[in-house]
């Protein structure tokens, strides 16, 4: 438990505090991880102390909170026109309301007593209906999203259902002190929680921050209008068969190396030809294999940007991935494999030379 919970607040001051994490949208997931945090050390030491400090911060109802800022942070990475408007911070009203109602709590000194439970039993049956409609209703806003790429939109759905699963354990653990007052499902709850913030952590914030940079490198290509990438043209010319013809133009002008996903079959069904023959012949005219062929391009495109001090910002892996490589691994490898060198240390040779 204090692992996640540390975990935790390093990831929220990490969104706020690091260039490569800042944006307007991570604030709010910041906000929404810190407040996760705090509920959970909170709920703990509920479980082991009854210090009034930590009774009347657990009473602040912080769990009345992190599903509104979250529903933010969505809002923003889909760019719904819904956050542009005044009526989404309504979604703060109950957390409020909640502060309210814990001021007669306070000054009646009603804590341990039968009202005071009955109080507790409804805000914490408000608080999870309240949550469970703001996460399924930013689930359907993200299904429904069209600005987004795909890869964004599979990370916010994970997330809004990695989100989900916390809320059943919350639930179950309301139960458990209901019923059976006892403790025991809150260690479930710790795990989850402590999983969820490695998972965001790095699968969510580090890979989703690469994604973004690498909309941002393919937006400014194409409002630049940068060259198209070429390989060896003395070889281009001396080559006359017409699928290989073919084959640099699909390269050259469509720019299908960029697809992570391009396979001998997509490539072969666009020259109209068959796999095995595409194969032989690019092996027979080009002396290489296919993957090759196609990182050749892949390569040019990534020196490409790694020497053009505009990209200094972006990370090495985002610029892999706007080449067309599918992982930073498989990157690394062809790059290094092709020119004896790392594509960080290339970018740091032509800074130098």
């Amino acid at each position: 438990m204090i692992a996640s919970v540390v975990i935790g607040y390093f990831i929220s001051v990490s969104l706020i505090t690091t260039s490569f994490y800042k944006s307007r949208a991570n604030n709010y997931l910041s906000l929404t991880i810190f407040l996760l945090s705090s509920i959970t050390f909170l709920e703990w030491q509920s479980t082991k102390t009854h210090n009034i400090v930590f009774v009347i911060l657990g009473n602040l109802r912080f769990d009345a909170l992190f599903a509104a800022t979250l529903l933010t942070y969505f809002l923003i990475q889909i760019k719904h026109s819904f956050f542009d408007s005044n009526w989404h911070k309504w979604m703060y009203l109950p957390f409020s309301v909640f502060i309210i109602i814990e001021i007669p709590v306070f000054l009646l000194n009603l804590y341990g007593s039968i009202t005071e439970f009955i109080i507790l039993i409804i805000r914490d049956t408000a608080s999870i209906i309240f949550n469970t409609y703001l996460i399924f209703w930013s689930r359907k806003l993200i299904l429904k999203a069209n600005d987004i790429s795909e890869d964004k939109r599979r990370w916010l759905l994970r997330l809004n259902l990695f989100v989900l699963c916390l809320i059943v354990c919350w639930i179950l653990t309301r139960l458990e002190i209901y019923i059976f007052t006892s403790f025991y499902i809150y260690y479930v709850l710790w795990i989850g929680m402590s999983l969820f913030f490695w998972w965001v952590l790095y699968y969510g914030i580090f890979r989703l921050q690469i994604i973004t940079q690498k909309e941002e490198i393919r937006n400014y290509i194409l409002t630049k209008k940068q060259p198209r990438v070429k390989t060896n043209s003395k070889i281009k010319s001396a080559t006359s068969s017409k699928i290989i013809t073919h084959l640099y133009k699909l390269m050259e002008e469509d720019e299908l190396f960029k697809n992570p996903l391009l396979s001998r079959l997509e490539l072969a069904t666009q020259l109209d030809t068959s796999e095995s023959y595409l194969s032989q012949i690019v092996n027979q005219e080009l002396n290489k294999s296919i993957i090759q062929f196609v990182n050749d391009y892949r390569i040019e495109a990534a020196k490409s940007l790694l020497q053009d001090p505009v990209f200094d910002k972006y990370s090495v892996e985002a610029i892999g991935l706007e080449a067309g490589f599918k992982s930073k691994s498989a990157f690394y490898n062809a790059f290094k494999t092709s020119l004896s060198v790392s594509p960080g240390a290339y970018r740091n040779l032509e800074r130098t030379s």
